[in-house]
């Protein structure tokens, strides 16, 4: 916000006004407050980012505001003023009108808020259509371009594909191309950025400046990323177990905060950069991904060159079809993963990086066989896992156990969270259910949940709690290899913090492997051992993580550095460089050839595409 706006927003009424906001649920009979006394303003073409863990309160302040919680079990009380107008005391039918018109809100998880049974175009155009007076033909013209400035690749052949065909990271585009429809004065974004990669995420934030000057839209910004408070937000509300405990100019709150949770919090970011003085060592041999030979590093000793990896890929592909017409005949297909290759290491990370659709949430699926690949290897423990029949695919799944990217579809809501956590550990026969209630207990307490959480369900839970839940039932088997699919974006700064310095832990203890798939830069570099770069289905850079970020050589791995919010405030207004440039389309023509990717070495373990 410029100087000038920063005056006129002193002076300015303002859209929000929220008033000692109380939230109580009813549990057993008696109501049981969990947001306390809530004050803050929104003012026009402001952004305030309400900041704090999972279970702060933050979520149900926005819903509250909202009136989106179950009336019959929730109570809201205190004041919310918007344009004039008493939020609480509105009737049913008028808070309707409000909703989706005067304030529009992007949920933390896009699978919920999206109908699996429409295409993404319909649901889109459903909204323009409520809102605003248009013909049909207009709103599907309006969500082509929505698609578009949201970056969907190829978005005018999308309109009629459904939320499975998308990545979770495309989803929250859509999403977010929904909640943009009606040009809202009042936007509020819960965790609107958690499943995006650093270029999508710097476009969302730059795309929502945007329209804060062109539109003079207020934004109400909700994430437990101080790096994208620090990017974002005039004003930050700090929340803790449902209290404010600190309120101020953002830069106040960076540089100056008074409160020791702010203080906590901002000592817990991951920083890029922050990782150079200290060298996870690589003791590896390391595949060329060019020719499938091994690439040893001239120090490395010969006992170690000599190791085996626990999970060899070499030349992996997978690849989508698209069909279209009366008869469905085949008019193209997705390139999602393409001549993939890489070995990981006993007690080695080795982290897949990319935008989402780039192909690595893919490739994990295709090493498990969630999804059947078109040809290549996948070798286990000397085994090639692609030719494994049903039972052996049993076995083989203790050894691999996959952590997913998105923790409310990958829990069963009728189990209890005990229940799913031992089921992997009963199924396997690896001990008594005396005993499975043991290691339940014990795997809640070291994702920072606490045993007694056990019996409960997965929607009485935050987004940060279910991931924590998900990452305890993978460790449960004590697996030798992780495929880990963005399994701390979800979490909340410390507790992220927290499950990684377990993650290392493990690894540490046990000889872990993992194939770490994530989009967070800074996580990255703080668990790896080896970086690859995928960027439309190919490794376009691997090397030591040291390499990898201390000279990045491709220009694609350079522009995903350069996208990693800075937890700064006083850099808020900087660029960000190459984050408008168009996401191509991994779609290719039937008979499209796929030409030969050739390497070159900046190093004997430093391998970057030419």
């Amino acid at each position: 916000m410029s100087t000038s706006q920063a005056k006129a927003t002193e002076t300015a009424e303002p859209i929000l006004s929220v008033e000692n906001l109380t939230t109580s649920f009813l549990v057993d009979g008696a109501w049981k407050p969990v947001v306390h006394n809530i004050s803050f303003s929104v003012a026009p073409g402001e952004t305030v980012a309400i900041v704090g863990e999972s279970g702060s309160g933050k979520s149900v302040t926005s819903l509250s505001i909202m009136r989106l919680l179950q009336s019959d079990s929730s109570r809201i009380e205190g004041k919310i003023m918007l344009g004039g107008r008493n939020l609480l005391s509105l009737p049913e039918h008028e808070m309707r009108k409000v909703r989706g018109n005067d304030v529009s809100m992007i949920f933390q998880e896009p699978m919920t808020s999206l109908n699996p049974l429409f295409t993404i175009g319909d649901q889109i155009s459903e909204a323009l259509l409520c809102h605003r007076d248009m013909s049909a033909a207009d709103a599907k013209a309006e969500t082509i371009r929505l698609l578009e400035k949201v970056r969907i690749p190829s978005a005018a052949s999308r309109f009629d594909e459904y939320p499975h065909r998308f990545s979770g990271g495309m989803r929250q585009r859509v999403i977010i191309a929904m909640a943009l429809a009606s040009k809202p004065r009042l936007l509020i974004a819960d965790e609107p950025t958690t499943a995006l990669d650093v270029t999508i995420q710097g476009q969302i934030l730059d795309l929502i400046k945007m329209l804060q000057d062109e539109e003079g839209t207020s934004v109400l910004f909700i994430t437990h990323d101080m790096g994208v408070v620090a990017e974002i937000a005039d004003r930050t509300v700090v929340m803790y177990r449902g209290e404010q405990v600190e309120t101020g100019a953002t830069a106040d709150i960076f540089h100056r905060g008074q409160h020791p949770y702010t203080r906590a919090l901002l000592s817990a970011v991951p920083v890029l950069g922050s990782m150079q003085s200290y060298e996870r060592p690589l003791r590896f041999p390391v595949v060329n991904t060019a020719t499938g030979e091994s690439d040893t590093p001239a120090e490395v000793p010969d006992t170690v060159a000599k190791e085996k990896p626990v999970l060899q890929v070499k030349n992996l592909t997978k690849r989508f079809d698209i069909h279209s017409g009366l008869f469905g005949k085949l008019k193209g297909r997705v390139h999602a993963v393409e001549n993939v290759s890489f070995d990981l290491f006993a007690g080695e990370t080795l982290s897949l990086v990319g935008e989402s659709g780039c192909g690595k949430s893919t490739t994990g699926r295709a090493i498990m066989r969630l999804i059947e690949p078109q040809s290549g290897s996948v070798i286990v423990d000397g085994r090639d896992v692609l030719s494994l029949g049903k039972h052996d695919m049993r076995e083989m799944r203790k050894s691999v156990q996959m952590i997913f990217q998105d923790p409310f579809a990958s829990l069963n809501p009728r189990m209890t969270v005990g229940q799913a956590i031992a089921e992997p550990y009963l199924e396997h026969r690896m001990g008594t259910a005396k005993e499975a209630r043991e290691v339940v207990a014990d795997m809640l307490r070291k994702v920072g949940l606490t045993p007694d959480m056990a019996s409960r369900y997965p929607h009485e839970f935050s987004g940060g709690q279910r991931q924590r839940i998900c990452i305890a039932r993978a460790l449960a088997l004590e697996p030798k290899v992780i495929v880990a699919d963005e399994s701390v974006s979800a979490l909340d700064v410390s507790i992220k913090a927290q499950v990684i310095n377990l993650m290392l832990d493990l690894q540490q203890s046990l000889n872990l492997s993992f194939l770490f798939i994530s989009h967070d830069m800074a996580v990255v570099e703080r668990v790896s051992h080896r970086v690859a770069v995928m960027y439309l289905g190919e490794i376009v850079e691997i090397g030591p993580r040291a390499a990898v970020f201390g000279n990045p050589q491709h220009d694609y791995t350079k522009k995903l550095m350069a996208a990693v919010p800075v937890p700064d405030p006083d850099r808020r207004r900087e660029k960000r460089m190459g984050t408008s440039d168009e996401l191509k389309s991994p779609i290719r023509p039937v008979d499209y050839l796929v030409k030969p990717r050739e390497y070159r070495a900046v190093s004997p373990s430093h391998l970057v595409a030419v």
